[in-house]
């Protein structure tokens, strides 16, 4: 295909080993994980299991197609061609906005970690410095981009490791306790496992689910990995062992150590760690971890929203301008577009800190990624339909549990949407969320995309 003979094949085993691990290791790990806690107490660790399954089934759904078919258009390119040029458009540009609004929020994150360090610096310059930082990164080669993204990911991983092995020493031996170990009761003495029952349960579970967004940007990537089916291959594979040790692993030591129902209301649960066995500077260091984690979601938001344009701009559903590739094998016209439309969000940022709009539109990026999950899901089924007895015989790669994993994930991630309408905070992504989509259809039809893909397909 003629992206894959444009982008340039620059990342290797490493850089999608770590891409993939940092995906799924975001900010709320560190600071958003409290508020989830809050809802469930201990019982959070069945929910991230639980989430953590059916993202391993999606991915495997994505890694089925993507192996046999590696292009940068992943799953926007895949619902293209197997459920029709509106589902390809709508996946295509619903996932640029999710991570468009995603990347708002993280470069004005930005801002605020680098206050601790310097107060007195407007936090706008903070958000502009990493905004153009990150764009250039993009635009100099995609091994420049994978090789940023795999320190920022392996400063993540070393902090969350060093955060479980403190813990285990305090759990097992006292350490920072007076030698006294602490053991695991806390997952129990108040008010018991599942202190909120069934309710905080599923209440907690769409907070849970969003915070595996970004898991499936390693789709994104096979346009431009070396040897898309050994890298792929490894990368999701080891998902969901990822999921158990990142995830489950970290909440499991910090609410043995502190009572679930005291976590959120001092500090970062890993700054109450670090500072339990005597590091002084952990606010800092956890500050720099955070910041790094903020920096890799905006450098990544980059890269996959200008693959998304890209992709769209070949299927003749995006200005034709975002298809060019610069001598470096980079889209460079969809990267700068992307950190255009970041700018604007900084200004908006900047002026109206406080706008209810803001909220409103991240919403519409939580909306998105179920949407996009579920489009993973469902081109997978029309594929496998679509091949003969023979085909699937062949196939290099295989959802397990098929048609049956996928048809309960898909229950699952309904079940999230239903969610949603339960929390005053999320309800308004149910109203946000299908006007967006009802929009995009407008603009579809009223640009004549429908045409330009019917005019395509004649040719």
């Amino acid at each position: 295909m003629k992206q894959n003979e444009d982008l340039h094949r620059g990342l290797g085993q490493r850089h999608i080993t770590l891409m993939s691990l940092g995906a799924c290791i975001g900010v709320g790990l560190f600071l958003g994980s409290a508020s989830a806690i809050k809802l469930a107490g201990p019982a959070i660790l069945l929910n991230y299991i639980i989430a953590g399954i059916i993202m391993f089934f999606i991915m495997r759904a994505l890694g089925e197609v993507a192996i046999q078919n590696p292009v940068a258009g992943s799953f926007s390119r895949y619902a293209k061609d197997y459920l029709g040029p509106l589902a390809g458009y709508l996946t295509g540009w619903n996932y640029w906005f999710l991570w468009i609004v995603t990347c708002m929020a993280e470069i004005t994150a930005v801002g605020v970690y680098m206050q601790l360090w310097f107060p007195n610096v407007p936090k706008w310059i903070w958000a502009l410095a990493a905004l153009v930082i990150m764009t250039c990164v993009n635009l100099i080669a995609v091994k420049a981009y994978g090789e940023f993204e795999f320190w920022f990911a392996l400063i993540k991983i070393i902090a969350i490791i060093a955060m479980i092995v403190v813990g285990l020493g305090i759990i097992l031996f006292g350490i920072g306790n007076g030698g006294i170990a602490t053991g695991i009761s806390n997952l129990w003495k108040h008010d018991g496992f599942a202190p909120n029952g069934i309710k905080g349960m599923l209440l907690s579970l769409q907070m849970v689910m969003f915070a595996y967004l970004g898991i499936e940007m390693v789709g994104v990537t096979a346009g431009e990995v070396k040897n898309p089916e050994k890298a792929l291959t490894k990368a999701v594979d080891t998902v969901f062992w990822r999921i158990l040790i990142f995830y489950v692993g970290a909440l499991f030591v910090i609410m043995s150590i502190y009572p679930w129902n005291e976590i959120g209301t001092e500090n970062s649960p890993f700054v109450l760690t670090f500072e339990k066995i005597g590091i002084a500077k952990a606010a800092g260091i956890i500050n720099f971890v955070v910041l790094t984690a903020a920096l890799s979601s905006c450098n990544s938001g980059i890269f996959s929203t200008a693959r998304m344009l890209f992709n769209l701009a070949e299927q003749n559903q995006a200005p034709g301008s975002f298809g060019k590739v610069s001598k470096s094998g980079v889209p460079y016209m969809a990267i700068l577009g992307s950190g255009v439309a970041l700018l604007i969000g900084v200004v908006l940022n900047f002026l109206f800190p406080n706008s209810p709009v803001f909220a409103w539109i991240t919403s519409v990026a939580t909306f998105g990624a179920v949407f996009t999950w579920a489009i993973i899901i469902i081109s997978q089924l029309k594929f496998r339909k679509g091949l003969s007895a023979e085909e699937r015989a062949k196939l290099k790669y295989r959802m397990p549990f098929w048609p049956y994993g996928s048809y309960i994930s898909l229950a699952f991630l309904a079940l999230v949407v239903v969610l949603l309408g339960f929390s005053a905070d999320t309800r308004v992504a149910l109203i946000v969320g299908p006007i967006w989509l009802l929009l995009l259809v407008g603009i579809y039809y009223a640009r004549g995309f429908h045409k330009r893909n019917e005019n395509q397909h004649v040719a």
